[in-house]
């Protein structure tokens, strides 16, 4: 059973066919820091904490969500894969605005339900989030 495979995808913002791209599958054979690594040797990384406070993204090992910068001849292309347990959903975007927004709405939901720790003040939707919680944590200069 591998983590990765090659592919034909449709970005899910503009609808466009690409074929032979790494997308990740399902990966029931070890936990979630197996697959991490797994994954690792193909140009994706998990993502820790989002926002600008550094919130939690998942439950690792059992909830994770990567992403990854790649392009084709046309351009740039943007990954967001997450993993539940093994099962694995992965989606590309032409922009990384809207790469974002996806990880945005991955933490959004498990901030709403929580699974993660997350902003107190949390309103009814992802959308309306401040934008300090819609974009990825950077460790603060020593």
């Amino acid at each position: 059973m591998n983590a990765t495979a090659t592919a034909t995808i449709t970005t899910a913002d503009t609808g466009e066919e690409i074929d032979g791209i790494t997308v990740l599958r399902d990966y029931h054979l070890n936990g979630g820091y197996d697959w991490m690594d797994l994954i690792g040797e193909h140009g994706w990384a998990v993502i820790p904490s989002w926002g600008t406070e550094g919130w939690d993204l998942g439950q690792w090992p059992y909830v994770m969500v990567a992403a990854t910068r790649t392009a084709d001849r046309i351009g740039n292309l943007f990954g967001v894969a997450t993993y539940c347990e093994g099962d694995v959903t992965c989606t590309y975007y032409r922009t990384k605005a809207r790469q974002w927004d996806a990880i945005t709405e991955q933490a959004f939901f498990h901030w709403k339900n929580g699974q993660a720790h997350g902003p107190a003040d949390l309103p009814e939707a992802a959308a309306e989030l401040p934008s300090r919680d819609r974009q990825p944590y950077t460790v603060p200069a020593a």
